[in-house]
């Protein structure tokens, strides 16, 4: 089993000052929790700040996106090659991008291969809308992400792979434990293994939408969901650790 990984996604929230105290909360009240990698995404200006407050500590920072690009005209963006040393990982495909600035399968590719090369560990981002749910195409959509958004990708060596419906991000409608598990260890996981035989197994699958300390366990306690990207609770320490405790614990059990 891929070690558990906790991943908390701060959107465009926290200024630099509460960032660093965010993160600073994190690390205190991770110090005796084991078994679970945890991975803060704070906003491109926080993350050298965000990379000090965790320094020595076995908390790693991620980028929320980036450019696939290596440098050039692209006013407002931000390179792989600027992230080397900033951060460990980066949240690309995120259905945010891919509904409110219309990046498609074809793009986060680019991005993949460019983190890759970097390298940086992709926590790719797939997930069906409401409407392609209820069509029956969910399955459908979601294996074709994954199979677009690393197709040319030959190791996969540090990939992360964040189920995210989108019917269920920020609206507390959380999908079920069974629902979550049916797509994670069904359509992604073929998917995987489609492309990369037994290395898919290696892949952390995460579940993200709603997610909280009251829910997590469930969602933790699934053989396929190995962990879970966080959204509004990642932006209180305490509600976040209690999510990587009770990741760690239910996936020690199972």
């Amino acid at each position: 089993m891929p070690t558990p990984v906790v991943a908390g996604n701060w959107k465009m929230n926290t200024t630099l000052a509460e960032a660093t105290a965010l993160a600073a909360g994190v690390r205190e009240g991770m110090k005796a929790l084991r078994g679970v990698e945890v991975i803060l995404c704070p906003p491109f200006i926080s993350l050298a700040a965000v990379r000090d407050a965790v320094r020595g500590s076995s908390i790693k920072v991620g980028a929320q996106n980036m450019h696939f690009e290596k440098s050039g005209a692209f006013t407002g963006e931000v390179s792989a090659a600027m992230l080397q040393g900033l951060c460990d990982y980066v949240i690309l495909g995120h259905s945010e991008r891919r509904q409110l600035f219309g990046e498609d399968d074809g793009l986060i590719n680019r991005k993949v291969k460019a983190a890759f090369a970097h390298g940086l560990r992709p926590i790719l981002c797939v997930g069906e809308t409401l409407e392609q749910r209820e069509s029956g195409r969910a399955a459908q959509v979601v294996g074709q992400q994954v199979k677009a958004g690393l197709a040319g990708v030959h190791d996969i060596t540090g990939l992360v792979v964040a189920y995210e419906p989108v019917w269920a991000i920020g609206t507390g409608r959380a999908a079920t434990p069974e629902i979550a598990a049916e797509v994670m260890g069904g359509t992604i996981a073929e998917a995987l293994r489609e492309l990369f035989g037994a290395a898919a197994g290696q892949v952390p699958l995460l579940y993200g939408g709603s997610v909280n300390p009251g829910n997590v366990a469930g969602y933790a306690g699934q053989a396929s969901i190995h962990g879970a990207l966080v959204g509004g609770a990642s932006l209180q320490a305490a509600q976040f650790v209690e999510i990587a405790r009770a990741t760690a614990a239910a996936k020690a059990l199972s």
